[in-house]
């Protein structure tokens, strides 16, 4: 399948479509609004449903050293992603260090949201990824944090009172890190025979529950975009574009040497290329909370998660079905 075929296969997917009737949504001002306790109920439902089906995988296919090297992988591609993405900022941008500092986290993190979406691009080509790929993903949500108060109190000294050891109790207390974690364990521990009586709760409805969930997302996405226009100009949009397909890049070059299939390397593409926007602004408003909301929540939810759902992911898996042609 050419990437024409999949990317215009994946605009006209109902996921992308109900993303972008929400963008629509917000943008035109309409009264559509998803309720903010059932947008939390879907979050953590899609981290459940994730992490049980990565669980069941690893159950069925054991622990072997391409796991353990696909985890130092991430875990170095999630601390080392804040330095680039800094360096990129301060050279393209008028942003502060502060700011830079805290934009660069989001990018060294990953999305959640994404990684389900790119689980379905992988569902409707018929194609499937290493379950292990999930305890990558938990494993990449925290480094980068790290990394990024790093940066900014080396570049302002006085940036953050918040010590490292409650930041690090912070982020890996996270809710979607929690579940995430916590349901791949039951998901490894309960097998693919345990999970059975509640697979079409997880697996069924998995798909029709995302929809809802990035209709909201949409409208969430199309509201910031309107509220920070002042923020945003030519160059940090276009960082926006750049970043994910040099980090996606950089992931893509790792992962010859893993042993992964074509769903396993898209999957650490897009890992590498998704930018955070639940967990690390949680951390960011306590760690940096000079910086401003407004940039680095835009950018991240904004533009580049819209410009992966749309574009990135078809181009992530051309790149994977290219290296593992």
């Amino acid at each position: 399948m050419s990437f024409l075929d999949l990317a215009l296969g994946n605009l006209l997917s109902p996921v992308v479509l109900f993303f972008l009737l929400g963008v629509g949504a917000a943008i035109a001002r309409s009264d559509l609004s998803i309720p903010e306790a059932v947008a939390k109920f879907l979050a953590l439902y899609l981290m459940m449903a994730i992490g049980l089906k990565g669980g069941v995988e690893v159950a069925k296919q054991g622990l072997t050293p391409t796991l353990l090297l696909a985890v130092l992988a991430g875990l170095a591609l999630s601390f080392l992603i804040p330095l680039l993405a800094y360096a990129v900022l301060r050279a393209m941008t008028k942003l502060s260090a502060l700011d830079a500092a805290a934009v660069a986290a989001h990018y060294g993190s990953i999305s959640a949201v994404t990684l389900a979406a790119a689980l379905d691009v992988l569902n409707r080509v018929g194609l499937t990824s290493e379950g292990y790929m999930v305890a990558v993903a938990a494993v990449m949500e925290t480094p980068a944090i790290i990394s990024a108060l790093l940066i900014a109190r080396r570049a302002v000294p006085k940036a953050s009172s918040t010590t490292t050891r409650e930041l690090l109790h912070e982020a890996s207390l996270n809710g979607s890190v929690i579940t995430l974690v916590g349901a791949f364990f039951i998901g490894w521990i309960a097998g693919p025979d345990g999970v059975k009586p509640v697979s079409p709760l997880f697996t069924d409805l998995f798909r029709g529950l995302l929809c809802i969930f990035l209709l909201d997302m949409g409208l969430v996405a199309g509201r910031g975009l309107a509220r920070a226009k002042k923020y945003l100009d030519l160059r940090l949009v276009a960082f926006g574009i750049l970043m994910p397909l040099v980090a996606g890049a950089i992931a893509a070059v790792m992962s010859l040497g893993m042993g992964l299939s074509i769903g396993g390397t898209m999957v650490f593409i897009t890992l590498a290329a998704s930018a955070s926007y639940i967990a690390v602004p949680a951390a960011m408003r306590i760690a940096l909370p000079q910086a401003e909301p407004a940039i680095y929540l835009t950018l991240s939810l904004g533009v580049t998660f819209p410009f992966n759902l749309t574009l990135g992911l078809p181009l992530y898996l051309a790149a994977a079905q290219m290296l593992k042609g």
